[in-house]
């Protein structure tokens, strides 16, 4: 039975902003939703029920999708003051999984990501501010390759339960697109039409389920 059943979801209503007077200029300003406060505190990635993947063209008519499979996390979510949050994830570049052994031998490869050089990646959040209702603007830097640039995650919260085991779980969904090549990873061989065999743009996506993390002690 899958421990988001629709019988455990829960989703607090929007908060409820007064309208100005007649005549006032209109506010413009996204408040949090009050219900979210409880959500305050430390969470943990579930890796069972989450993906953090990618997508990325290839020879210009199809498109190729992976994920890492190894990752550790650390989140601090605060839903009263969403510019409190934070997040850092570290990803393992050998774990990466397109569904195909030989692509992903030579996407752990020093064509792309060179995990034997570069084990790790890692994201870190810089700062976040509510864009609108349930949406969040994570910029934080990613490092690639011994390479840190910043990007700028869109995520949207999907919602919170509780499940059969008594564990809290909130769940958000985030994407960002990168061009790779500013991280380094340039390889690239071209068609006869003229295109790039992979495109430089990549998509990453965010699949969260995370648990709350007990306080220490």
């Amino acid at each position: 039975m899958s421990l988001f059943s629709r019988g455990t979801f829960r989703r607090p209503e929007p908060a409820v902003v007064p309208r100005p007077p007649a005549g006032a200029p209109a506010a413009t300003a996204v408040l949090p939703d009050p219900a979210l406060a409880a959500l305050t505190g430390e969470w943990a990635i579930d890796p069972a029920h989450s993906r953090i993947g990618f997508s990325v063209r290839h020879a210009m008519v199809t498109t190729v999708r992976g994920a890492f499979a190894e990752y550790q996390s650390r989140l601090y979510f605060d839903g009263r003051d969403p510019a409190r949050s934070k997040a850092e994830i570290i990803l393992s570049t050998a774990s990466v999984d397109t569904g195909v052994e030989q692509r992903d031998a030579h996407l752990v490869g020093r064509d792309f990501l060179d995990a034997r050089t570069y084990p790790r990646m890692r994201f870190a959040s810089t700062s976040v501010e509510l864009a609108g209702a349930d949406v969040y603007r994570m910029s934080g830097d990613l490092t690639i390759r011994d390479v840190t640039r910043p990007v700028v995650l869109e995520l949207t919260y999907i919602g919170y339960v509780t499940d059969p085991f008594g564990y809290e779980r909130v769940g958000f969904d985030g994407t960002t697109t990168i061009d790779r090549s500013e991280w380094g990873l340039t390889y690239n061989s071209r068609l006869a039409e003229g295109g790039a065999m992979v495109s430089e743009k990549v998509r990453l996506q965010f699949d969260i389920a995370a648990i709350r993390t007990p306080p220490a002690g």
